[in-house]
């Protein structure tokens, strides 16, 4: 026998640990004997699981705030003069989509909180300057994001947050009960 194996074979640790007993699962916080107390997994708790619906939200979040940022971004620094107040907007709104994002994606704790803050004020910010863009289009100069409601993205602006929040609240729920 050699050295290892004779030290692994008369070190405490190298013992097996006490088997489970098949067909029952601890509660999580419970002790199992030899073990420690249990911890739920991420990947079982199901308030933990991104769902079907989140993930669509998240993969459309990133590509509008990717979108409204750098057209943003462009217009800024090419003709900022010719529409500042679409500009400004348009660089607006794809900051509060990727602060958006970042919340529904962390989505625990403050960042649950300031996911309900963003989609929120994104939907009054669609809802205004949607409803100012056919009241007093002269305000604006050039279509932002949000202007027609969102309509030079699909109507998008307008539906995520309304998604988006109704999302929220179903997976509080989940992880409520």
């Amino acid at each position: 026998m050699s050295n290892a194996e004779s030290e692994a074979t008369a070190s405490p640790a190298a013992a097996p640990a006490a088997p489970r007993t098949a067909g029952r699962s601890a509660k999580p916080g419970s002790a199992d004997p030899g073990r420690g107390p249990v911890e739920p997994s991420s990947a079982t708790n199901a308030s933990d699981r991104l769902g079907g619906l989140g993930r669509v939200l998240i993969a459309v979040y990133i590509v509008l705030a990717l979108a409204a940022t750098f057209r943003s971004i462009y217009q800024i620094i090419a003709k900022f003069d010719e529409a500042p107040l679409a500009y400004s907007l348009s660089a607006l709104s794809g900051a509060v989509y990727i602060v958006a994002t970042i919340a529904l994606i962390k989505r625990r704790g403050v960042w649950r909180t300031i996911a309900w803050g963003a989609l929120i004020f994104e939907l009054c910010g669609v809802l205004v300057v949607g409803l100012l863009s056919i009241v007093e289009p002269q305000l604006f100069g050039h279509p932002s994001v949000w202007s027609f409601f969102g309509s030079g993205y699909l109507f998008i602006p307008l539906v995520l947050p309304v998604l988006g929040l109704i999302w929220l609240r179903s997976t509080g729920r989940a992880g409520s009960a």
